[in-house]
């Protein structure tokens, strides 16, 4: 793919699954790689993946709930590299199931806290820094999730508020050379999933027996669409939720 070499790319919740995938791709396509995580050895893992590829990365340590945090990622990565041409927000956390109305308000805020106000503030700090490089691609982690009822409330509205995020950053800044899009996967194997799987076998077998291709993705596979919404081949598109789900929602 064109329009990695020499960028600058940021992959938060890039310690594992989707995000170490992702951060891999872009590295392998010539981006040197922020992996943003707040575990540390398995984004130092990461980065040592890379490096043994012979790509360029650095870890640096992110909270995305805390707006000090992720202004400072951003200001590293500029600092390190020159600018930013590419962000992946991707870190996430997904709580066990329960009914909305047995919800905790503590399991509401906090997923709500990572998964909605992390991305907003990555993008709050990513796009100006984006438009000062000269422009730039960003593409969000939602969810079908984000499409349709799957999973439990706060984990639903949450990423319902990241497709949203994506239209309105993606109209606001595309006169300015960035380009926003989201990701909406279906079910991947990652440490989220098998710890969802851990807590209800039956409802991940349901979910993933609902999608036209009865499998579990590979990261890799949800990566290589995140990679191209970042490329250049993706150049007119903009403001698109891509469902990458084996045909679940269509159905």
């Amino acid at each position: 793919m064109s329009g990695f070499e020499d960028a600058v790319a940021i992959v938060t919740g890039a310690s594992s699954g989707i995000g170490r995938a992702s951060a891999e791709r872009f590295a392998a396509e010539g981006a040197s790689v922020v992996i943003a995580d707040v575990d540390r050895e398995g984004g130092e893992e990461t980065v040592e993946r890379i490096e043994n590829d012979g790509g360029e990365a650095m870890f640096v340590d992110v909270d995305v709930s805390d707006e000090s945090s992720v202004e400072a990622m951003v200001e590293e990565t500029v600092d390190t590299y020159g600018g930013l041409d590419i962000a992946h927000n991707n870190a996430g956390i997904s709580p066990s199931y329960a009914p909305t109305a047995d919800v905790s308000v503590e399991d509401w805020q906090q997923v709500i806290d990572i998964n909605l106000t992390g991305v907003w503030q990555c993008l709050k700090a990513e796009l100006p820094a984006m438009v000062e490089s000269g422009g730039g691609a960003i593409v969000n982690t939602a969810s079908i999730g984000g499409l349709v009822a799957s999973g439990s409330a706060p984990y639903t509205g949450s990423k319902h508020g990241v497709v949203g995020l994506t239209k309105t950053a993606a109209v606001e800044y595309g006169g300015q050379g960035v380009r926003v899009n989201a990701i909406c996967p279906g079910v991947v194997e990652t440490p989220m999933q098998q710890q969802a799987s851990e807590d209800s076998t039956e409802a991940v077998d349901a979910v993933t027996g609902a999608q036209a291709l009865n499998w579990m993705a590979d990261p890799a596979e949800i990566a290589n669409a995140a990679a191209w919404l970042c490329s250049d081949e993706s150049s007119f598109v903009t403001g698109h939720p891509l469902a990458v789900d084996g045909g679940l929602v269509a159905q």
